[in-house]
C-alpha cells in the first residue's frame, strides 16, 4: 500500500469520481484507476462502486477514508517536521477571489513560489464560495463577514469602504444622508445580501434594494459609474474614480463596516506549513500598509 494510492483515493472520494480526482491531481485517469486497483486488491475490499456520474464510496469505503485521509495528512506533517526550516514543497491549491485576487494576492502566491522553488502553487480566481473538500483545495483567501461553517479562519488583514454614487445620480435622485434614507433608494450590489453601516458605537444592518446585480464587484462599478444606483466598495478598488470626481461619496456619517481578509481551510487538526507561511506572508502585506493604502490609519 503506497501513500500516492491513499491519496488518490482521498482525492476519488472527495471529487466524486476519477476524471476530477485525476484534474485535481494533475495525472491521467489511467493512472488514477491503477492506483484505485492496486489499493483495493492490496485491502481485498471494494472501496468505490463506479456509476455514470462518476464513483460513490461504499460503506467500507466511507469509513476508510477518514482513516486514509488522516493518515495523509500525517506524512504531511511529518514531511514539513524533518524538512529544513525554509523549505516547502508539494502542492498548495489555493482559491481567491476575482475581484481582487489577480491585482492584490496574486503578487503574494508569486513571491510564495519564488521563494520555494520546490512548491507547486495552484490558483483559482472566483468570486463564488468554492467547496474547498469538494473541490480539493489545501485553503482560500476570502474577503468579506464570513458565513457560519466548520471551517477554520485566520484574519489576516481589514478592507475599508465607501458608499458612492455619480454626480448624476445625486442630481436626479438626492443623496443619502441616513440609513433610514439609504434603503429608499437603488444600489447596484452582488445579490440580495445585507450591508453593515457603523453608526456610532453599533453596526445597523440594512437590507437595500435594486435592480442590478452581479456577482463581480468590478461589473458593479461599470454599473455605478453609470448612474444605476448607489455602491459601497471597497476604497482601494475605486480610487481613481473617486479621485477623478466620476464617483462621489455619500453618506459619510455612516460608513460602512469595515470587512476582514480572512485565509480559510478545512478543519484539520493542525494547518500545513504551507498554509501558515502564506498566512504569515499575507499578514505582513496587508495587515497595516493595506490599511494605511485606504485611508486608515
Amino acid at each position: 500500500m503506497e501513500i500516492e494510492e491513499l491519496r488518490t483515493f482521498v482525492e476519488v472520494a472527495d471529487a466524486g469520481g476519477v476524471s476530477f480526482a485525476a484534474r485535481r491531481l494533475g495525472v491521467s485517469k489511467s493512472i488514477v484507476s491503477r492506483r484505485l486497483a492496486r489499493l483495493e486488491e492490496d485491502l481485498g475490499i471494494r472501496l468505490l462502486a463506479r456509476t455514470t456520474r462518476g464513483a460513490a464510496l461504499t460503506e467500507a469505503g466511507q469509513t476508510f477514508r477518514d482513516y486514509a485521509a488522516r493518515v495523509c495528512a500525517e506524512i504531511d506533517i511529518a514531511k514539513e517536521t524533518i524538512l529544513p526550516a525554509g523549505d516547502l514543497r508539494g502542492r498548495l491549491r489555493v482559491s481567491a477571489p476575482l475581484t481582487f485576487g489577480p491585482t492584490h494576492f496574486a503578487p503574494v502566491l508569486a513571491e510564495l513560489a519564488k521563494r520555494h522553488p520546490k512548491l507547486q502553487v495552484h490558483a483559482s480566481y472566483t468570486d463564488r464560495f468554492v467547496d474547498l473538500i469538494g473541490e480539493g483545495f489545501d485553503c482560500a483567501i476570502r474577503i468579506g463577514h464570513l458565513p457560519d461553517s466548520n471551517m477554520v479562519a485566520r484574519r489576516v488583514g481589514l478592507i475599508y469602504a465607501t458608499y458612492v454614487a455619480t454626480p448624476e445620480y445625486i442630481r436626479k435622485h438626492g443623496a443619502p444622508e441616513t440609513p433610514e434614507e439609504f434603503v429608499t433608494h437603488q444600489v447596484v450590489m452582488q445579490g440580495t445580501e445585507s450591508w453593515r453601516v457603523v453608526d456610532g458605537d453599533r453596526v445597523v444592518t440594512l437590507k437595500p434594494q435594486g435592480r442590478f446585480t452581479a456577482d463581480n464587484a468590478v461589473a458593479l462599478v461599470s454599473a455605478a459609474l453609470a448612474g444605476l444606483g448607489i455602491a459601497g466598495f471597497p476604497t482601494d478598488l475605486i480610487r481613481d474614480h473617486l479621485e477623478s470626481g466620476a464617483l462621489v461619496p455619500i453618506m459619510t456619517r455612516y460608513p460602512p463596516q469595515e470587512v476582514g481578509i480572512y485565509v480559510v481551510r478545512p478543519p484539520d487538526q493542525n494547518p500545513t506549513r504551507k498554509i501558515r507561511v502564506l498566512t504569515e506572508m499575507l499578514i505582513e502585506c496587508f495587515g497595516q500598509t493595506y490599511q494605511k493604502r485606504s485611508g486608515k490609519q
